[in-house]
C-alpha cells in the first residue's frame, strides 16, 4: 500500500515537472519570458510614416542578432500634428551605450510572410546616443499590398 502511493506521488511530481517545464518552453518563445532579468536598460525612439504589422514584442536586431525588443507604439497626440507613429524600443544597456547616434532604423520583414521587425544599422559618428534619445533616420515598413498596387495601376495605364 505505501509503495503503490510513494509511485503515485512520484507520477504526480513527474507530471507537474512536465507541465511546468511546457509553460516555461511556451513563455520563452513567445518572447513573455516574465523570469528573465531586466538588462534592457536603454531606451531609444524612432519615427515611422508606416509601421506595417509592428508590434509589441517585436525583436530589434543589430547585425542580425536581437539586442531588444519593441516596448510600446503610439500615435503622439499634442499641439503640433504629426502622423508619424512613435515606436519605443528597449535594449540592452551594454550594447544601446554604443550606438552611433547616426545609427538607422528600418523596419524589415522575416522572410517573405515573417513577423515584421526594427533592423538597426550603426552609423559612423564619434558620438553615441544616450538613453531616451530618437533615432533620426528611420525607414519604414514595405507593404506589399502599396507595391501590387502600384503594379496594377501601372500596367493599367500602358
Amino acid at each position: 500500500m505505501i509503495k503503490k502511493k510513494t509511485v503515485e506521488l512520484a507520477v504526480g511530481l513527474f507530471v507537474i515537472a512536465g507541465f511546468t517545464c511546457l509553460i516555461l518552453l511556451a513563455l520563452q518563445v513567445s518572447g513573455l519570458n516574465v523570469f528573465a532579468r531586466d538588462s534592457e536598460s536603454f531606451v531609444i525612439h524612432a519615427k515611422f510614416s508606416n509601421i506595417g504589422g509592428l508590434k509589441i514584442r517585436s525583436k530589434v536586431t543589430l547585425s542580425g542578432v536581437q539586442i531588444g525588443r519593441v516596448e510600446n507604439i503610439t500615435l503622439p497626440v499634442g499641439k503640433e500634428i504629426n502622423y508619424d507613429a512613435l515606436v519605443t524600443i528597449k535594449v540592452r544597456g551594454n550594447i544601446g551605450e554604443k550606438l552611433p547616434e547616426d545609427s538607422v532604423a528600418s523596419i524589415r520583414t522575416a522572410g517573405l510572410i515573417g513577423d515584421n521587425f526594427i533592423a538597426i544599422t550603426p552609423g559612423g559618428s564619434e558620438e553615441y546616443l544616450s538613453s531616451g534619445d530618437n533615432i533620426q533616420e528611420t525607414y519604414s515598413a514595405i507593404v506589399l499590398e502599396d507595391i501590387i498596387s502600384k503594379f496594377v495601376v501601372d500596367k493599367g495605364n500602358s
